[in-house]
């Protein structure tokens, strides 16, 4: 038997045009106040470098908090390979103080993508030397949980310093996620007591079945978790509801569907990843297919994705059918 659904979340990328971004941030902005109005508890940003889809979610995010009031605002994810873990844990704490503690830092590790590519321009001098493994993300956890992180503190002339970040946010420590899609990932996220993001990509170690395999990673995680089965799991998969959509909007979004739905069919590529398939139809077909689905029945929140390549208007009747339909549908209300 499923568990209610506690909260509800969605996901978007934020795209833009080249020679307009504004206009497509703008859209991600109106699209976050939407999700306010609507009721959903949080609303997530990707990160993408060196493309046309939101690389500074930090930035994007201090902009909504002050167009939101009660709405929890996250990354999923921030490459922490693109990242230095003592800079970021200031940028996310200054967030945290001025959205009144609603951040939702999501994180991930490994080298950043096209690393022979990029390396030169992101670390010129110590591209050998740069440590891409957990241990970078444990840095940053340190950091925004108060460890110290110079051995200085003291006061030089008119000059104060600190030996821990500043400003410090007490309970972001808590709401620091990680993007895991392997089970050694799940479990070092229970671990080190951070919060489990489990998207439509998972990693094909114990089993060719995706909710088997997402399943384990959420057990994994929660067994090594100090609050064991109370530990935070936040599942996001692509949720499409066509109640209201016009007959156009039904066949762009089966188009769309049709043409990922290649890829779920068997694991992808040397690190064998599998994908979700994408869910459209109406939210009751929906919600039997997620009841159905052995780790959406482990989990009380969501973080449903919104695809890729929609118009806005696209994206304001999903979330409208999301929060309207589905979510009750899923036991979950505003």
């Amino acid at each position: 038997m499923s568990r209610l659904l506690r909260k509800l979340g969605f996901l978007t990328i934020g795209l833009f045009e080249e020679a307009d971004p504004r206009a497509g941030h703008e859209s991600t902005l109106e699209i976050i106040e939407l999700g306010e109005q609507l009721g959903f508890d949080s609303a997530w940003v990707r990160h993408r470098h060196l493309q046309f889809g939101i690389s500074s979610p930090v930035a994007v995010l201090a902009a909504a908090s002050q167009r939101t009031r009660r709405i929890e605002l996250g990354t999923a994810v921030i490459p922490m390979g693109w990242e230095n873990p003592l800079r970021l844990a200031e940028d996310l704490a200054t967030v945290d103080i001025l959205s009144g503690g609603r951040l939702n830092p999501g994180l991930s590790v490994g080298p950043p993508m096209h690393w022979d590519q990029v390396k030169d321009a992101l670390y010129p001098d110590t591209a050998d030397a740069e440590d891409f493994s957990h241990q970078r993300v444990r840095r940053l956890l340190d950091a925004v949980r108060g460890e110290p992180v110079t051995d200085f503190r003291g006061t030089e002339g008119f000059e104060v310093f600190s030996d821990r970040v500043q400003p410090h946010s007490p309970g972001l420590g808590r709401r620091l996620w990680y993007g895991a899609g392997s089970l050694g990932s799940a479990r070092w996220a229970g671990e080190n007591g951070m919060n489990l993001l489990t998207s439509s990509v998972v990693k094909a170690e114990e089993s060719e079945d995706f909710a088997e395999t997402q399943l384990s990673h959420i057990r994994a995680f929660r067994a090594h978790h100090p609050d064991g089965d109370r530990a935070r799991v936040s599942q996001g998969l692509v949720v499409i509801p066509t109640d209201s959509a016009t007959a156009a909007q039904r066949a762009k979004y089966a188009e769309y569907a049709a043409k990922r739905t290649p890829r779920t069919t068997a694991p992808q590529g040397p690190a064998r990843m599998m994908f979700a398939p994408d869910l459209v139809g109406t939210s009751a077909e929906i919600a039997g297919r997620l009841h159905a689905h052995a780790a959406f029945r482990e989990v009380d929140e969501v973080a449903f994705a919104l695809p890729f390549t929609f118009e806005h208007a696209d994206y304001v009747q999903i979330l409208t059918d999301i929060a309207t339909k589905l979510g009750p549908e899923l036991g979950w209300s505003a």
